[in-house]
C-alpha cells in the first residue's frame, strides 16, 4: 500500500442474505463510484462467494485493499458459522451439509486477499456497520434489521467479541432472528413488526445500558415514525449506507 492514508481507497463489500453491495471509497468514507449490488447466489460455497467479490470488485475503481462484511461468527476472517451461505437456497431454506462443512473455518479474509491481490479485513456484518456509525464514545450497540438481525458492541471505539445475538430466544423459543427478521416484517406488516423492533429494545436496555444505541440496516427505515418517537434519545436510526463507509474506516478500529 502507497501514498498518503487519505489518499487509499478501500473497496467495501456488504454480503447480505439477499444482496451483495460493493463500493470504492476514501479514507473520509467518501464514495468514488455509484455502488454496485448483485442478487446472493444460491447454492453459494466459498469459492463462489469469492469469485463473485472479485466480479463486483472489477466493475468498480481500483482500490488498495477490501473489506468484506458478512453475516454469523467470524473470527480473525475465519468463519466460525454462517446462517444463511449454508442452504440450498437462501434463507429460512434448508441446511446442506455439504456447504456446511465447506464454510465451517474457511479462512475467507485469505482467500479474498489472495484473489484480489490486496490486503483483506472480514468481519462480521454488522461489526462493519457500526464501524461507520459509532462516536468512539461510551458503549455504543448497533442492531441491524434485514433478512435477520445483526449485532456488534463497542467501547470507547473498541470493537468487542462478536456475539450472535440472533440466534439466542426472545419469545417461547423464537429467536431474535426469526421475531424481528424480514419473514415476519412481511407477515406483520411495518405497524406490527415496528412494535416487535420496540419490545426488542426496551428487552436489551437493561441488559446493556448502552450511551447509545444505533438501528441500521436495510428494514431500519421501515420502522414506523410512531414507533421511532417512543425509542428514546438514547437510540439512533441510521442509513444502510454506513455498511459501506464502515468499510473505510474499519481498518482505523484499535485492536481488540
Amino acid at each position: 500500500m502507497t501514498g498518503d492514508r487519505a489518499d487509499v481507497r478501500t473497496l467495501a463489500v456488504d454480503c447480505g442474505g439477499g444482496g451483495i453491495k460493493a463500493n470504492v471509497l476514501d479514507a473520509s468514507g467518501t464514495a468514488h463510484a455509484a455502488a454496485v449490488r448483485v442478487p446472493t447466489p444460491y447454492p453459494l460455497p466459498p469459492e463462489l462467494l469469492v469469485e463473485t467479490i472479485a466480479e463486483i470488485a472489477a466493475a468498480l475503481p481500483p482500490a488498495d485493499r477490501v473489506t468484506v462484511g458478512m453475516p454469523g461468527m467470524i473470527r480473525r476472517g475465519v468463519v466460525v458459522h454462517t446462517p444463511h451461505y449454508v442452504t440450498r437456497s437462501g434463507p429460512r431454506s434448508r441446511v446442506d451439509p455439504a456447504l456446511l462443512e465447506a464454510w465451517t473455518s474457511f479462512d475467507v479474509q485469505a482467500a479474498v486477499a489472495a484473489r484480489l491481490g490486496v490486503p483483506a479485513l472480514v468481519l462480521n456484518d454488522a461489526e462493519v456497520h457500526g464501524a461507520g456509525v459509532v462516536a468512539a464514545s461510551g458503549l455504543e450497540l448497533v442492531l441491524t434489521l434485514g433478512t435477520g438481525l445483526g449485532s456488534a458492541l463497542f467501547h470507547g471505539g473498541r470493537l468487542a467479541p462478536h456475539l450472535e445475538w440472533s440466534r439466542a430466544p426472545v419469545r417461547r423459543g423464537t429467536t431474535y432472528d426469526e421475531y424481528v427478521g424480514e419473514p415476519e416484517r412481511r407477515r406483520l406488516g411495518n405497524g406490527l413488526w415496528s412494535r416487535r423492533v420496540l419490545a426488542v429494545v426496551e428487552g436489551l436496555r437493561p441488559v446493556f445500558w448502552w450511551d447509545r444505541l444505533y438501528l441500521g440496516g436495510g428494514n431500519s427505515r421501515q420502522i414506523t415514525p410512531s414507533v421511532l418517537d417512543r425509542l428514546g434519545d438514547d437510540v439512533v436510526v441510521v442509513p444502510n449506507s454506513a455498511a459501506l463507509v464502515g468499510g473505510a474506516r474499519a481498518w482505523e478500529l484499535p485492536p481488540a
